[in-house]
């Protein structure tokens, strides 16, 4: 075992995995999740003044058992305040046999593309396989990573972006257009995108509901990423008392997810949600059963896929020796 924890940035984390990468580490690591292979799942949060702290705990046993922590603050007038990310964060991944620190590392990398990475595993099972048109909603980087991720999966030919801040959406058009040789357009009129669209991901930090009731077309993907605590809200909880309704992990959406809102709205309890992602990549539950049936995919975010993306990080710059070594027990 090589002596010392491995101090890896942001640029040694994105030197080292790709799109496909991530896609293959999530859908393994909720396979494995549902066969029992995995480590029990922890979640926290804490507000600040400013801002909040996620901390996320989950480990994985293939190839070996990994543990990973991972703490984010989310603090979304740094950029403005301070000229500094709106979310930053750390993964501490440890050995789980021993509880060596194995690797301390950037959060940010590994915690963007696993969550396109996870939006694309659901989209695998639970899109049209011939879906073509994508609303966006939130055009900020995660906007360009589901867009990315998506594509991966589903033959996309086209896509609008709708952001509160129409600029923002404008640029996103421009820019991903040119990306993807895709085309993008951006809109102020969000009903008249989603009455267009196969498939729309939301993934903006909204307090207030702004995805409608009634606006989503038969046969309609809607993964809904950006609640990821109690407060945050995108969608009209009577889509999803309407809709199939697919979890990542259930306790964490029925307490801080878009299906918190439906339970606590009485729309919908926890028993009627459909399935769990695992159950839906391990073959325990169905996905899609028709083409005109609406699926809403809640997304919440775990330790899990942290851990997942933290220990083929690790093994791979490993091998190739990036990142730096450090001793913390040196005396």
């Amino acid at each position: 075992m090589p002596e010392g924890t491995l101090l890896l940035n942001r640029g040694d984390i994105a030197s080292l995995l790709g799109p496909s990468d991530y896609i293959e580490i999530v859908e393994n690591a909720f396979r494995q999740h549902a066969l029992g292979r995995t480590l029990s799942l922890g979640l926290l949060h804490i507000d600040s003044e400013e801002g909040e702290f996620h901390i996320k705990a989950g480990g994985v046993k293939d190839p070996r058992i990994y543990f990973g922590l991972k703490t984010n603050g989310g603090f979304f007038r740094n950029w403005e305040r301070y000229g500094l990310p709106n979310i930053q964060g750390t993964i501490l991944l440890c050995d789980g046999d021993n509880g060596t620190p194995l690797a301390v590392m950037d959060s940010t990398h590994i915690t963007i593309h696993r969550t396109g990475a996870t939006t694309a595993v659901a989209a695998k099972y639970l899109a049209r396989p011939d879906s073509r048109t994508l609303t966006v909603c939130g055009c900020g980087t995660q906007g360009r990573i589901q867009t990315r991720y998506l594509r991966e999966v589903v033959p996309l030919e086209r896509a609008f972006a709708y952001d509160q801040d129409g600029s923002i959406a404008r640029r996103f058009a421009s820019e991903m257009a040119e990306e993807l040789d895709m085309e993008v357009t951006p809109v102020s009129e969000l009903a008249e995108a989603l009455a267009r669209s196969d498939v729309c991901v939301t993934c903006t930090p909204a307090r207030r509901q702004f995805v409608r009731f009634g606006h989503l077309r038969p046969g309609t993907f809607l993964a809904a990423v950006g609640a990821d605590s109690p407060d945050k809200q995108e969608l009209d909880p009577r889509i999803l008392a309407s809709s199939k309704v697919v979890v990542d992990f259930l306790d964490q959406c029925a307490t801080v997810g878009e299906l918190h809102h439906a339970i606590e709205a009485g729309l919908l309890s926890a028993g009627e949600v459909h399935a769990q992602l695992q159950e839906v990549v391990a073959g325990e539950k169905s996905g899609r059963a028709s083409d005109s049936e609406i699926i809403v995919f809640d997304a919440t975010g775990s330790g899990l896929q942290d851990a997942a993306g933290a220990a083929a990080v690790y093994e791979k710059a490993t091998k190739e020796g990036v990142g730096f070594r450090f001793d913390f027990f040196a005396s």
